[in-house]
């Protein structure tokens, strides 16, 4: 842990020990990890990034888990693709997918639980538990079956029938529960402290935002260490989002960029859009969103831990926050397959949609260089694009799985 100086709280500021086990702040802010930079500059070179491994740990330099406590599946360097028919379309001249539908699982959840879980193994944590609406699950459970560490996930019923069968594939111990992500993680945060389970929720401990954070890295290096005008990125916990606003400053600091940020625009669903009503609100922090409901089921977090971060990079970097309709989002979604031959989540496919409106409004200009981030791969949402594309043999009984509604 050499290379890590501290852990800070995000809210207060307060420090924490290095190679210790933490959560939240007793403020409740999530803690970030901080490292020697000035160091790692003095040693490591963004020439020599290059010659790394074709995954996220080219950038171990910045990631805490020491070399021998890797749990890798190959994560990470996931295609940048050019979208030129979406570019004729949409009246865009430079427009560009960074595809983590690639990745191990089929999600950029992936990046974050290869971290997590290493670290977990770096620290003797042998239990963890993990609520979530789908692709972290099945992402913590590959990590945690790499590494031998027993896992505990909880999920709401109607969760695509794809991530409950990827669970118990891996031999992770799955409770389905009534409710939403909210209700699972309360479940987590109730059970944990009997059951001896370490809670690996979003931002509850310091080490998926690492992982995550490759991705700004990724998209640097990838568009040659000048970043893109703007960025898209689906918002349900957001940690996507901090996390490449954390490597935006950590390559500042390494002398790799300079000062100019990309506007960060977070994509909401309609019916579940607690960064957005807060950002038209201009409030720091978000309310619990009643009713939660889409198609995106990444998307339907009513109430995300790390929404003032969120908020802090949209509006620093002279971003937005918009939200996009189911309709809209699976009419993209199908789209961006039929004219790019990718097959987006949902998710994925709110950022075409969003993309269509802010350059539609002059939001952006034509002449922007414009990276939309699909998370994971459509092939998870059989049920959600049925509706697009219903075989006429099929009725409502040989559905699988739940299917989360339109309202």
């Amino acid at each position: 842990m050499h290379k890590v100086t501290h852990l800070e709280c995000s809210l207060c500021g307060l420090r924490f020990e290095a190679g210790a086990v933490h959560s939240l702040c007793s403020c409740g802010g999530p803690l970030l990890v901080r490292y020697d930079l000035d160091r790692i500059r003095s040693r490591w070179r963004r020439r020599a990034v290059a010659s790394g491994p074709p995954t996220m740990w080219r950038y171990a330099p910045v990631l805490p888990p020491a070399d021998e406590h890797v749990i890798s599946l190959g994560e990470g360097w996931t295609p940048l693709l050019r979208a030129k028919r979406l570019e004729a379309r949409l009246g865009a001249e430079q427009l560009w997918v960074k595809d983590e539908g690639l990745n191990p699982t089929g999600s950029f959840k992936a990046r974050g639980l290869s971290c997590a879980i290493s670290m977990c193994v770096e620290l003797g944590i042998r239990k963890v538990a993990i609520p979530s609406a789908g692709n972290a699950a099945g992402a913590l459970a590959a990590y945690a079956a790499a590494a031998g560490i027993e896992a505990h996930i909880f999920l709401p019923r109607d969760v695509p029938h794809s991530n409950y069968l990827e669970c118990m594939a891996y031999g992770a111990r799955v409770t389905l529960v009534d409710g939403l992500i909210s209700d699972c993680a309360r479940m987590v945060a109730e059970r944990a402290p009997a059951e001896g389970w370490f809670d690996i929720s979003t931002l509850k401990e310091p080490y998926r935002i690492e992982g995550k954070k490759t991705m700004g890295y990724e998209v640097a290096e990838q568009m040659d260490w000048e970043l893109p005008d703007a960025i898209f990125y689906p918002t349900g916990g957001g940690v996507g989002m901090i996390g490449m606003w954390k490597a935006f400053e950590e390559m500042e600091r390494l002398g790799w960029l300079g000062s100019r940020r990309p506007k960060m625009i977070a994509v909401q669903a309609e019916g579940c859009q607690p960064v957005v009503r807060a950002f038209e609100e201009n409030q720091p922090r978000s309310r619990f969103w009643d009713d939660a409901h889409t198609v995106a089921s990444g998307l339907r977090v009513p109430k995300p831990l790390g929404d003032f971060l969120v908020l802090e990079a949209v509006r620093k970097s002279g971003g937005t926050a918009l939200a996009v309709t189911d309709a809209e989002t699976l009419d993209a979604g199908a789209r961006l397959a039929s004219e790019e031959g990718i097959f987006a989540a949902p998710e994925g496919a709110a950022c075409v949609a969003a993309c269509e409106k802010l350059l539609a409004s002059g939001f952006l200009k034509a002449a922007d260089r414009i990276v939309l981030y699909n998370t994971g791969t459509g092939m998870k949402y059989a049920e959600a694009y049925s509706t697009r594309f219903p075989r006429a043999s099929a009725g409502e009984q040989d559905k699988l799985g739940g299917l989360i509604t339109p309202r």
